[in-house]
């Protein structure tokens, strides 16, 4: 598996250039479908998040991946190429799987620990595997990213560093707006996010909470959750009314388009009676509220920009050296075993030849001395068997050991042309045709 990652994230690109390159209804799942039919490409995944559009790929040459997969995300993004080459980051082979474990582990994020990532990389894997656009490297790759990521939340105390963005943002607004407790609230969206946030504010001491979503079902889900006696469903449509009957807004929704507007927010402040200020917490990418809340006197708006300052401005924790370290490990064996896999077949294959000639030979004894009794027969089996196999055990052990190591290709190469070992029967023991391409597994592929 030659792995590829190429992205762009909060760390590389302005909120401008994200909230443009931002994939929303069926593009994810058509560029994902589009990375998987380029011809480079064998496996695909793509990580699609509110601060982060990265697409993984099992690629079987590097520049070429590098070209195909910046076009696509470029063309389904609406990005300009020119432009969004500027902000892409490319990670390859072991850089490209330490990104990813990075990245289960929360080093990588806006508020760095967070653990909703872990739910955000499930997502992918889930979504490339009902696609089919992700066969048993990605799969592996995946799975151990999800485990690295649990254990340096488990054995760390990264947890405690950081924060998800919804508890992050609340601490802006409580800084700028007053406690968040016994305030009145109003959330629009009713997606993971936004559902997050409702339980957030109802642990923060939030009593009366309103719910608006495009889909009311799934608003009126969310307030059985809750408990009527806290929350209550408000139409889509009258978000503009209530604003000045709440205190916070937190608004995560998928919409294309703004969802509040400057003037309906002005309007609110403007028959606003409290002390504080009105506080809008804006969790979406594409952005939901008008970035021009920023300058209205009596209102607060946090949205991921300012977060993404703030956050930079915050000591970092003391528990990154360690999970640091857990990566790299991670890291380290992950590749090792990887690269043992590969040398796999080809010691099957040698050991499997070397049988076939135990075979032949022992089949040729038999036609030269026919009248040889069975006890004899069966020394003679024995014994050639076990020369072979101490012949083939040094050898086989070491080259395991070697192909381990970084660079250890090319041992199992150099084993194949040393015993003139057939392509053909190497490929057929790891599963994948003498051209290299992967032969769909149950985890699916393309």
């Amino acid at each position: 598996m030659s792995l590829l990652v190429v992205g762009l994230s909060h760390r590389t690109a302005p909120v401008g250039v994200l909230e443009r390159a931002a994939l929303t209804g069926d593009v994810p799942t058509r560029l994902l479908h589009d990375a998987a039919a380029t011809a480079t490409v064998a496996e695909a995944a793509l990580l699609n998040t509110c601060n982060r559009i990265e697409l993984y790929a099992d690629v079987d040459k590097f520049h070429a991946g590098v070209a195909e997969l910046s076009l696509l995300l470029a063309h389904h993004s609406g990005v300009d190429l020119e432009e969004l080459t500027s902000h892409l980051y490319v990670h390859y082979e072991d850089r490209a799987v330490h990104h990813l474990f990075s990245v289960a582990c929360g080093l990588d994020s806006m508020v760095v620990g967070e653990g909703q990532i872990l739910g955000q990389l499930r997502d992918a894997l889930a979504k490339a595997q009902e696609e089919h656009t992700a066969g048993r490297g990605l799969n592996e790759l995946f799975q151990q990213a999800l485990r690295v990521g649990k254990r340096a939340h488990s054995e760390t105390g990264i947890d405690k560093a950081g924060q998800s963005l919804v508890t992050f943002g609340l601490e802006q607004v409580a800084a700028g707006a007053g406690e968040i407790a016994g305030k009145r609230a109003l959330v629009v969206g009713a997606g993971s996010m936004s559902s997050l946030a409702a339980a957030t504010l109802v642990r923060s001491g939030v009593t009366d909470l309103l719910i608006a979503n495009r889909t009311p079902a799934r608003a009126e889900r969310l307030v059985e959750i809750l408990g009527p006696d806290v929350a209550r469903t408000v139409d889509l449509a009258k978000v503009p009314e209530v604003l000045a009957d709440v205190d916070l807004v937190i608004s995560c929704t998928g919409a294309a388009g703004v969802v509040i507007r400057a003037e309906d927010v002005a309007a609110a402040v403007a028959s606003h009676t409290a002390a504080q200020p009105l506080a809008l917490l804006d969790l979406a990418m594409p952005r939901d509220v008008d970035h021009a809340v920023h300058e209205l006197p009596g209102a607060l708006l946090v949205d991921l920009e300012s977060l993404s300052h703030a956050h930079a401005a915050t000591p970092g924790a003391g528990d990154v050296d360690q999970v640091t370290r857990i990566v790299a490990d991670e890291v380290s064996a992950f590749g090792a075993a990887q690269r043992a896999a590969r040398i796999a077949p080809t010691v099957v294959a040698l050991r499997a030849m070397a049988s076939d000639v135990v075979a032949a030979e022992l089949g040729r004894l038999d036609s030269r001395l026919p009248d040889l009794d069975e006890r004899s027969r069966a020394e003679i089996t024995q014994t050639v068997r076990r020369v072979v196999d101490k012949l083939l055990h040094a050898p086989t052990v070491r080259v395991k050991q070697l192909a381990a190591e970084p660079g250890g290709a090319s041992y199992a190469e150099a084993l194949r042309e040393l015993f003139d070992l057939d392509p053909a029967a190497v490929h057929a023991v790891s599963g994948t045709p003498v051209g290299g391409t992967p032969q769909p597994s149950a985890g699916g592929s393309r």
